[in-house]
């Protein structure tokens, strides 16, 4: 598959600190790519890059194949949904996802708005106001507005962060659906793990303001290469230089197995699908499992635990 953007060591540094750490890296086109790290990691700065809000310090960013570094930002075919929507409260919806189309006088204008409130199930919204949406419907409108000006590349900065968990459940199902009816390669930034796995079909952890690891969701979570992707990507038990998912441990009564890990089940956590327990280890490390059925013995009691070997997560030193 062909990249429609790519990252040759580009740099950006400010005066007080280096956001963006010679870093390179392609996106395929029509791809859900996201980039994934903790706050202050360089991934909002590598958004801004691209955009054109700011210019690299160093290196080549390509779109197509061309370099956009001198190109202001309304000469790149990108389009950014931002964290706060950024709508104009006195505008309907109409008017909102027709702005930008007024400033390039579009001739097809009308019928391109038609189409994306179609597209994102506004068609009924349109004549109302930021102020009498919901959270996701706000949250669509500002996607409607970046997709009307057919974008190549479709960029999202946390645009999920400001709905409640039940709604960013259901926004991010339609986000991927829409992605998947439109064909725009979307590049999303998040620190939500959870969101850029269940989202993208590319991930690309960031760390510090480089790239630690790119690959798909499932390479990243069961193949990591480092350390900090592994407890990164989920929960993680490390014991003795040894990494373990804790789904991948058992935990058994101390009678049952006496030859295997010992130590003592100090508490439990019902979570729905499975139970956290807590675990302290003779030798001293504290892990977690999770168990789908019920517990071997109640808090306080002796354990054993156990794993496959295929499971262990090892890292050179």
């Amino acid at each position: 598959m062909d990249a429609i953007l790519e990252f040759r060591e580009v740099s950006k540094e400010f005066a007080t600190h280096r956001a963006v750490r010679g870093i390179s890296f392609e996106i395929p086109r029509g791809a859900f790519f996201s980039l994934l790290g903790p706050s202050g990691c360089g991934k909002t700065t590598t958004l801004r890059l691209i955009a054109g809000f700011e210019t690299p310090t160093a290196g080549d960013i390509r779109l197509n194949g061309a370099s956009i570094n001198h190109l202001p930002p309304y000469r790149r075919s990108v389009n950014t949904v931002f964290q706060n929507y950024a709508l104009f409260p006195h505008l309907t919806v109409r008017e909102n996802i027709g702005f930008g189309l007024r400033q390039q006088r579009a001739s097809d204008g009308e019928k391109r708005i038609a189409q994306v409130l179609e597209q994102l199930q506004l068609t009924g919204k349109a004549d109302r106001r930021p102020s009498e949406l919901s959270g996701g419907e706000r949250q669509r409108v500002a996607l409607a507005r970046a997709l009307v000006l057919a974008p190549e590349v479709l960029l999202l900065d946390e645009p999920l962060s400001a709905l409640d968990p039940q709604l960013r459940k259901q926004v991010r199902s339609e986000l991927k659906d829409l992605q998947r009816r439109t064909g725009v390669t979307f590049l999303f930034v998040t620190h939500d793990q959870e969101e850029a796995l269940s989202l993208s079909d590319h991930i690309a952890i960031m760390n510090a303001g480089e790239i630690e690891q790119i690959g798909t969701p499932e390479q990243l979570y069961r193949q990591p290469r480092t350390p900090f992707v592994a407890s990164f990507l989920g929960a993680m038990n490390w014991i003795g230089g040894v990494g373990i998912r804790p789904e991948c441990v058992r935990v058994l009564r101390a009678d049952e197995k006496p030859d295997l890990r010992r130590g003592k089940l100090v508490d439990s956590t019902f979570l729905g699908a499975y139970t956290q327990v807590g675990i302290q280890l003779e030798g001293g490390e504290r892990i977690s499992a999770h168990l789908p059925g019920d517990l071997p013995c109640s808090p306080g009691e002796s354990v054993c635990v156990e794993w496959n070997s295929q499971d262990e997560m090892r890292f050179p030193g």
